[in-house]
């Protein structure tokens, strides 16, 4: 047996690493590249989905935040990240009107109670189409979701952490807890989509050919918010540095004296209130459907990935580029000939840019090389 030098072994390990390294940069680059050559193209070929896609993105951008936050922090794909965004929805929809449905098919039942029962709840603010009741419902629902993320926490996904259970046992505990969620939406708003403010309401024109309602306008900005708000956080105050450094090592970050249940805690909190208001601002301009939170998952891991995994400012960039696929395509989908399939053929774009990514640089635009 021949043993080789250890200068030898050195100088062929540093020649591996900067093989790798090279070629990290050059992955790197040609995702960078045909990101920027995505952009350019929608946003002078087809710049009103162009600005849809940024505002689609903005609002999976906070569900996809959540999703990496759960990852990074607890080590695994919570599978029911989009059915739990629908439910904050639901729970935004149920504070709005005090609806269920009965037991007759399209009749609802009134509670008797209501936000949108108080003065000028329902009025217009300014241009937009609902009122200061939508935003209060939305609020407590993110409020009821937090809650009921870290009241999940403690019931299923603690006592799996505590029996040391792999990535399989939680990512199938997190698939029941979607089927779960999914069904219980059925049993109590039916499968009928439903409203929050009933009634047309006209977009406006801006320069480019851009048409665009005020509401669409109010969803960007508030993720937008949401997002620098959540980088702040993360990046600029002692819970964030906790959370980060749990992220990068849990035994280090407990024998360092961080408080690791606390951290686990405010990681569910923040997931939920985010998948809840991502939920309620993706229905404004959309239908409520409980099969809405089951399109979301593509697109959701799609975004975290191509961001990099545990990176929240990547996958904030990540679900920007999603977003603007997705919208982009349905124009390109018509050129090449199908017009009757270009809408619903949305979800398979983020399938497609997922296995890009798998391809190109699986750890995404942020990820480093381990």
């Amino acid at each position: 047996m021949t043993v080789l030098p250890a200068q030898l072994t050195s100088s062929l390990s540093d020649v591996a690493e900067g093989y790798r390294r090279h070629s990290d940069a050059i992955s790197r680059g040609v995702l960078w590249f045909l990101i920027a050559l995505l952009f350019s193209w929608a946003a002078i070929f087809e710049t009103d989905l162009f600005i849809a896609g940024l505002i689609v993105g903005s609002v999976l951008a906070l569900g996809a935040i959540g999703l990496t936050l759960i990852y990074g922090i607890l080590g695994f794909a919570n599978f029911a990240h989009g059915d739990t965004m629908m439910l904050g929805a639901y729970m935004a929809f149920f504070f709005l009107t005090g609806t269920v449905v009965g037991k007759r098919t399209n009749i609802d039942v009134d509670l008797g109670w209501s936000i949108d029962r108080l003065p000028g709840a329902t009025a217009g603010l300014g241009d937009l189409s609902f009122g200061w009741g939508l935003l209060l419902a939305i609020a407590l629902a993110a409020i009821v979701l937090a809650v009921f993320s870290v009241g999940l926490d403690r019931v299923v996904y603690r006592p799996l952490r505590r029996r040391g259970s792999g990535i399989v046992i939680f990512a199938m505990a997190a698939l029941g807890i979607a089927f779960s969620i999914r069904a219980l939406m059925l049993i109590i708003w039916g499968p009928d989509p439903r409203r929050y403010v009933q009634g047309l309401h006209y977009a406006n024109e801006y320069p480019f050919g851009v048409v665009l309602k005020t509401d669409q306008i109010f969803i960007f900005l508030v993720a937008l918010g949401l997002a620098a708000v959540m980088y702040y956080v993360l990046f600029h105050t002692k819970l964030g540095k906790a959370m980060r450094a749990m992220a990068d090592n849990p035994d280090l970050a407990l024998v360092s004296g961080i408080n690791t249940t606390r951290i686990v805690m405010w990681t569910w909190v923040f997931a939920g209130g985010l998948m809840a208001i991502a939920g309620a601002l993706l229905s404004i301009q959309a239908l409520l459907r409980p099969i809405l939170g089951f399109e979301l998952i593509l697109p959701l891991f799609a975004a975290t990935i191509l961001g990099g995994i545990g990176k929240p400012q990547g996958a904030f960039i990540g679900a920007l580029v999603v977003g603007v696929a997705q919208e982009s395509s349905i124009q390109f989908l018509r050129s090449v000939g199908f017009e009757d399939l270009s809408i619903g053929y949305k979800p398979a774009v983020a399938f497609v840019i997922l296995i890009l990514i798998l391809l190109l640089r699986p750890r995404g635009l942020f990820g480093t090389a381990t």
